[in-house]
C-alpha cells in the first residue's frame, strides 16, 4: 500500500543546504520531509570540505615541525603516521556526523526517509512506496567528480575527492589532474605529509582568481617541491603494474609521467540523474538545474539550491540560498542572488581568498576603480609568524565605495570576513581607515591598505599648503 505524505515542504538531499533548509522549516514548526538516498551529511560532511580540511591541519603540523629551525627550535627525524593521519579525519568525521544525523532532524520534527526520490508528475515525488505532496520541493542533491574523457580512464586506478580519503597508505608519488581549488590543496596536503607530487593543468592553475594573487600561491607550492604542469593536456592515461602512467602533452613536447597514485581533480558534475525532472516539467542543462534569480525552477512550485543548481559549488553558498527559501517559501519575501557577495576561499598555505570584484571583473564592466595595496612582509605580526609571503588587493570605486577583495597569505579566510561585511553592506574605504585594529595582528594589512586611498590627497600640495596656513595659527 502506498503510504501518501502532504507536508509543506519537501526537501531532496540532506547535505548543507537542504539540511539548512530542512531544520529551519522545522523551527517555524512547518510540516518537512526530508530525502536522503545517501549518507545524511552530503559531500561537505563525508567527503568535501569536513575532510579535506582535517587532512590539510594535519599536513599544516607536519609542516610546522620542518619549519621548527627557523623559530631556533631544534627538533630530531619525526614521522608521519598515515594510517593516524586517516584515523584524525575520520574522527573528524563522527565527530560532527551528529549534528547532521537522522536522530537529531527527526528530534526537529523533520520526517526524514532513505531512499531515491524521484517526481511522478509537477506535484509528486515518490520515494518507493511512500508518495509526497508537498506545496513546495527543494532540490538539493548536489554534485559528484567529474571524470574527464581521457583514453585508459576506465582501465586506470584512479582516486576522487569521494574515495582519496578511504586511504590508509601515503601515496609514494600522488599525481594530480586539475589545478583548481580542490587539486592544489590536496596536492600541498600529501606533499607535507611526505608523498612526491605532480599536478597536471589543461588551462591555468586557479583560473578564476586574480593572476597576480595566485602566483604567490603557486611560488610556495613550488618551493615545497610540489610540480606543477599548466597548459599541458593529458593524452592518455596506462595501468602499468603497481603505477599509474599519465602521457601528457607540455609546450615542451609529450612526456610521460609514471606515480603511485592518481587523484582526478577536473570539476564536478550536478546530481540529477534519476530525479524524474522530465516529468516536473524542470528544466536543466549540463551546468545544472537552470533557475531564476529567486532560485525557482522552470516548476513554479520547485527550487533548487547548492552545487545542483549549478552556481558557485560552496557550502555557505548553499547555505545562503536556503535562507532565502524561507523566507520567499514561508514569508512570502522577495529574494534575489546577487554573487558578489559570497566569498571563496582556496585552503592552499598561503590562502587565497576573495570576495566581490576582481580586478579583471572590474575593468570588464567599464567601472572607474582604485586598486589599494598592502604586503604582509610589512607586517608586523606577520614577521613574528614568518608568514610574510602575500599581500591585500582591495578594489574600490573612485569616491571610496568598496567593491572586492582579494587577500592572499596567512590567515586570508579569516582576514576576508570584514570586506565581506563591507561589499554587502556597500561600505566606504574611510570605515576601514578609520577602524581601530589591534596591534600585532594581520588584519592590519586590511587598515593599511584603506589608508593608502588618501595617499595622493595627503601628498598633494594643496593639502600642504593648508597645513602650512593652519600652522600660522599656532
Amino acid at each position: 500500500m502506498v503510504e501518501t505524505l502532504t507536508p509543506d515542504i519537501c526537501v531532496i538531499g540532506a547535505g548543507s543546504g537542504g539540511l539548512s533548509v530542512a531544520a529551519a522549516a522545522a523551527a517555524f514548526g512547518v510540516p518537512v520531509v526530508l530525502v536522503e538516498k545517501g549518507k545524511m551529511g552530503g559531500e561537505c560532511l563525508n567527503a568535501g570540505c569536513v575532510p579535506s580540511k582535517s587532512l590539510i591541519a594535519a599536513a599544516r603540523h607536519a609542516h610546522a615541525i620542518t619549519e621548527a629551525k627557523a623559530f631556533g627550535i631544534s627538533t630530531q627525524g619525526f614521522e608521519v603516521d598515515f594510517a593516524g593521519v586517516h584515523k584524525h579525519v575520520h574522527d573528524v568525521i563522527a565527530a560532527i556526523a551528529p549534528n547532521d544525523s537522522k536522530a537529531r532532524f527527526t528530534g526537529l520534527g523533520v520526517r526524514v526517509i532513505a531512499g531515491a526520490a524521484r517526481f511522478q508528475d509537477a506535484g509528486t515525488v515518490v520515494v518507493g512506496e511512500i508518495a509526497i505532496k508537498a506545496r513546495r520541493f527543494v532540490i538539493a542533491t548536489g554534485s559528484s567528480p567529474a571524470l574527464p574523457s581521457i583514453p585508459g580512464i576506465e582501465e586506470t586506478p584512479h582516486l576522487t575527492n569521494e574515495t582519496v580519503f578511504d586511504i590508509t597508505r601515503r601515496p609514494e608519488h600522488l599525481i594530480v589532474i586539475g589545478a583548481g581549488p580542490v587539486g592544489l590543496e590536496l596536492a600541498q596536503a600529501f606533499r607535507r605529509l611526505g608523498a612526491a607530487v605532480t599536478v597536471l593543468e589543461a588551462g591555468q592553475p586557479l583560473a578564476r582568481e586574480d593572476p597576480e594573487c595566485v602566483q604567490v600561491v603557486l611560488a610556495a607550492l613550488a618551493r615545497e617541491g610540489i610540480e606543477l604542469h599548466a597548459n599541458s593536456s593529458v593524452v592518455r592515461l596506462e595501468r602499468a603494474g603497481g603505477q599509474v602512467k599519465v602521457v601528457v602533452r607540455t609546450e615542451d613536447g609529450e612526456k610521460t609521467i609514471a606515480g603511485s597514485h592518481l587523484l582526478i581533480a577536473t570539476g564536478r558534475r550536478p546530481n540529477v540523474d534519476g530525479l524524474g525532472l522530465y516529468a516536473a516539467g524542470i528544466r536543466h542543462d549540463r551546468a545544472g538545474i537552470v533557475i531564476d534569480r529567486g532560485l525557482k525552477t522552470t516548476n513554479r512550485r520547485v527550487y533548487a539550491i547548492g552545487d545542483v543548481a549549478g552556481r558557485a559549488q560552496l557550502t555557505h553558498f548553499a547555505n545562503h540560498q536556503a535562507s532565502l527559501v524561507i523566507r520567499n517559501a514561508l514569508f512570502r519575501l522577495p529574494i534575489r542572488i546577487n554573487e558578489d557577495i559570497i566569498p571563496r576561499v582556496t585552503f592552499t598555505d598561503p590562502e587565497l581568498a576573495h570576495v566581490g570584484l576582481t580586478e579583471r571583473q572590474a575593468r570588464d564592466r567599464g567601472t572607474a576603480f582604485r586598486v589599494l595595496r598592502w604586503p604582509f612582509h610589512e607586517n608586523d605580526r606577520a614577521q613574528t609568524e614568518r608568514t610574510t609571503d602575500g599581500h591585500i588587493k582591495v578594489i574600490t570605486t573612485q569616491r571610496g565605495r568598496i567593491l572586492g577583495a582579494t587577500i592572499v597569505g596567512a590567515g586570508a579566510g579569516e582576514l576576508i570576513l570584514p570586506w565581506t561585511l563591507a561589499v554587502t553592506s556597500k561600505l566606504n574605504i574611510r570605515d576601514f581607515a578609520g577602524m581601530v585594529v589591534p596591534y600585532p595582528t594581520l588584519a592590519e594589512v586590511g587598515k593599511r591598505a584603506a589608508m593608502t586611498y588618501f595617499t595622493t590627497v595627503l601628498t598633494s600640495r594643496l593639502m600642504r599648503r593648508a597645513i602650512i596656513l593652519l600652522r600660522r595659527f599656532g
